[in-house]
């Protein structure tokens, strides 16, 4: 029996209500020019926010998706393990959303797309955004990297010396895209930056 995998590698991105949508659109961007197909889901909460962080409409961030799903689509493809992707990708991952996922509770296409992606043993990475943070918050955390899920929290790396708030973000987009196996650039520790010993 063949395994048929798709022409085009695809890229579950998830724009949840924290603050940061920047995250989200860098990491579209960031897909599009390594020519993987995004399908992008905004949830109700990062379309209210984002005219208050971006200068974009939730027109101008769909535009720089593949394929858009409404938040409530539950029954979109990517709510099925049978859609192969590459993984998923929170950016930025609510409280919330990393609550829904780490409870099992699939009450929006964001959670269940997750979900899916947990059951079938893909990558799921969560940009989570939120501090301080109470005991709470980090039990789901732990609750959902032991079920399998990657916790990333979107860090400065100031090591890389980042001239703009442009360069912080597009290292941590880097560094996130690279735990799917994507060669996005970005600064790494030993080949681009390094202690100078003179």
């Amino acid at each position: 029996m063949s395994i048929h995998m798709p022409d085009t590698p695809r890229l579950i991105i998830a724009i949840s209500g924290a603050s940061g949508a920047i995250y989200g659109l860098k990491a579209l961007e960031a897909v599009r020019a390594l020519k993987i197909e995004s399908h992008l889901i905004v949830s109700k909460a990062a379309a209210l926010s984002l005219s208050a962080e971006l200068d974009i409409t939730l027109s101008d961030l769909h535009a720089r998706a593949d394929v858009v799903y409404k938040p409530a689509d539950i029954g979109a493809s990517i709510a099925s393990g049978s859609f192969r992707t590459l993984g998923m990708l929170v950016a930025p991952c609510s409280v919330k959303t990393l609550s829904e996922i780490t409870t099992g509770v699939t009450s929006s296409l964001i959670s269940r797309a997750a979900d899916v992606t947990l059951k079938e043993r893909r990558r799921l990475v969560l940009m989570v955004r939120e501090t301080p943070l109470h005991l709470g918050h980090l039990r789901s955390m732990a609750a959902v990297t032991e079920m399998g899920a990657i916790i990333a929290p979107p860090m400065p790396a100031f090591y890389t010396r980042p001239q703009s708030l442009d360069e912080m973000v597009e290292q941590n987009i880097g560094r996130v895209l690279d735990l799917f196996g994507l060669e996005a650039p970005f600064k790494k520790w030993g080949e681009d930056v390094s202690l100078n010993h003179d």
